[in-house]
C-alpha cells in the first residue's frame, strides 16, 4: 500500500491491529462453540472473551515472538496467552492456522467489497447526473478514432453507467462467493473439531460455512474476486481514456476541472494536462496485474501448500486499496468534469456533413441503385469533402448520377441532426428506467 494512493477507511481493514482483532474473534467464537458442545469449560470461554476483548495486541511483541517461532499464528496465540493466562490452553482446539488465516482474509475481503460497492455507487451517481444533464448534447461518435455518426455526450455517459452497473452486480456476487469460513482442522476433515463449531463461527463472522475445504478455502473463490476487481478497473480505464482523448487540444470537448493555483507543467505555464485520468489509467493497470497471481493461486499441492500466502499478503491490500482510491478519483473527475458543447458542435460540423453518408447510401439503395453503385456514388463525393474540404451536400446535389435517384430536397432532408438522435430517449429508458 502506497500512502499517496490510499484512503484511510480501506487501509484500516488491512492494518495489523484489525487483522489481530479478527483473529481473536475467530478464536474466541470457536471457544464459545466448543464450550457449548462441552469440549472446553464454559468458564474458560468466558475468560478468553473477557481478557481478549480488553487486550491491546502489540504488533511489535508478536513480531518478536515470530522471529523465534517462524510462525505468525503461533506467535499471535503465544501473545494472546500472555493476556488470557492459563485458560489460553483451551484456545485453538482442533484448529489449524489456515482456519484462522483464511477466515480472516475472507472477512477482510468482504469488508473491502463493501467499501468498493459504495465507491461504485458514487461513480454511478455522478455518471447518471451528468448523463441526464447532457442527454441531448450532440457530439460526433468515433470509430477507430475517426468521425463516424452523431451521438450525444449523455449517451456516452449512459454507456459508462450501464457498464459500472454490471460491474457492481459482479462485485456483489464476488463478495458473496468469497464470504465463506473454514474451521475444519488440519486437512479439512473435522477430525479434531466438530463441524458445528465452524457453523457457529461462520454465523458470528457474517460468513457461510465452506462446503468442503482442504486445509484451505478453495482459491477459485478468491480468483473470481480479484478478476472482478480487474474488470472494474478496466471499465474505469475505458472512461479515463475516453476523457483523456476528449481533452486533447485538437478536440477539447471536455476536460478535467483545473483548480485555482493548480499547475500543469514545471516548464510550460499554459499546460492543463489530464493528470487525474492518466493516473487512473496507471492504477487500473496495477489492479489488473493482481488478477493473474490470484488465478495462479488456485492450483495448490494436495490439501495445501503456502505458495498462495505471500501473494495474498500483497494483492489483498494492494488491489482493494488501489481500486478504492481510483474509483473515488474517477467519481471526482466526473462530478467536476468541464464540458464544452460548442466544441462538440464545432467538431461535429468539421467534415462538412460526412456523418450523413450512411443515410444517403441507404436512400440510394431504396431508390433503386445497387448497393455497390450506391456506395461508390457516396464515397466519391465524400472523398471530395475529405480531401479538399468541399461541402458534402453541395457535391451530392451536383452529381448527375446521384440526381437520377434523389432530388435536391430529398438530399437536404437527409442532413437533419435530429434523425441520429431520435432514439436517445429509448436508450436512456433502457439504462435508467422510465423517468
Amino acid at each position: 500500500m502506497i500512502p499517496r494512493y490510499s484512503r484511510p477507511e480501506m487501509t484500516a481493514i488491512w492494518e495489523p491491529d484489525t487483522r489481530f482483532r479478527i483473529w481473536f474473534e475467530i478464536e474466541a467464537h470457536a471457544a464459545t462453540a466448543c464450550a457449548e458442545l462441552g469440549i472446553i469449560p464454559k468458564e474458560a470461554a468466558a475468560v478468553i472473551w473477557e481478557k481478549g476483548k480488553a487486550a491491546k495486541f502489540d504488533a511489535a511483541r508478536i513480531d518478536e515472538i515470530e522471529r523465534v517461532t517462524k510462525h505468525d499464528v503461533i506467535a499471535f496465540l503465544t501473545h494472546l496467552s500472555e493476556h488470557v493466562g492459563p485458560e489460553a490452553r483451551f484456545v485453538h482446539q482442533g484448529m489449524t492456522s489456515s482456519d484462522v488465516l483464511d477466515t480472516c482474509l475472507n472477512v477482510q475481503l468482504v469488508r473491502a467489497a463493501g467499501l468498493l460497492l459504495a465507491d461504485i455507487d458514487r461513480v454511478l451517481a455522478a455518471l447518471k447526473t451528468r448523463a441526464i444533464e447532457h442527454k441531448m448534447t450532440p457530439t460526433i461518435g468515433r470509430s477507430h478514432g475517426i468521425h463516424a455518426e452523431p451521438t450525444t455526450f449523455g449517451v456516452k455517459l449512459a454507456q459508462a453507467y450501464a457498464e459500472f452497473a454490471r460491474g457492481r452486480e459482479r462485485l456483489v456476487l464476488a463478495r458473496e462467493e468469497v464470504a465463506t469460513c473454514a474451521i475444519s482442522g488440519a486437512v479439512g476433515s473435522f477430525a479434531n473439531i466438530d463441524p458445528r463449531v465452524e457453523e457457529y463461527v461462520a454465523q458470528q463472522m457474517g460468513l457461510a460455512p465452506e462446503p468442503v475445504s482442504t486445509q484451505v478455502i478453495p482459491r477459485d473463490r478468491h480468483a473470481m474476486y480479484f478478476v472482478t476487481l480487474a474488470v472494474i478497473a478496466s471499465s474505469m480505464e475505458r472512461v479515463a481514456i475516453e476523457l483523456r482523448h476528449l481533452q486533447r487540444t485538437e478536440v477539447l470537448e471536455a476536460e478535467e476541472f483545473f483548480s485555482p493555483g493548480q499547475k500543469g507543467s514545471s516548464a510550460m505555464p499554459h499546460k492543463r494536462n489530464p493528470v487525474l485520468t492518466e493516473n487512473i489509467t496507471g492504477l487500473a493497470r496495477m489492479v489488473r496485474a493482481y488478477a493473474m497471481p490470484a488465478m495462479e493461486n488456485v492450483a495448490l499441492w494436495h490439501e495445501r501448500d503456502i505458495s498462495h500466502s505471500s501473494v495474498e499478503r500483497m494483492i489483498g491490500p494492494d488491489a482493494t486499496v488501489t481500486l478504492d482510491f481510483a474509483l473515488n478519483r474517477l467519481a471526482g473527475v466526473i462530478e467536476k468534469l468541464v464540458v464544452y458543447p460548442q466544441n462538440m458542435k464545432r467538431n461535429l460540423d468539421k467534415l462538412g456533413g460526412l456523418h450523413n453518408s450512411q443515410r444517403v447510401l441507404l436512400a440510394l439503395t431504396q431508390a433503386g441503385a445497387s448497393r455497390e453503385d450506391s456506395y461508390a456514388l457516396v464515397q466519391r463525393n465524400a472523398m471530395k469533402t475529405w480531401e479538399r474540404g468541399a461541402d458534402f451536400l453541395t457535391e451530392l446535389k451536383a452529381d448527375a448520377e446521384v440526381a437520377k435517384y434523389l432530388k435536391p430536397a430529398e438530399l437536404e432532408a437527409m442532413f437533419d441532426l435530429g434523425y441520429h438522435l431520435k432514439h436517445v430517449d429509448t436508450i436512456f429508458e433502457r439504462v435508467f428506467g422510465k423517468a
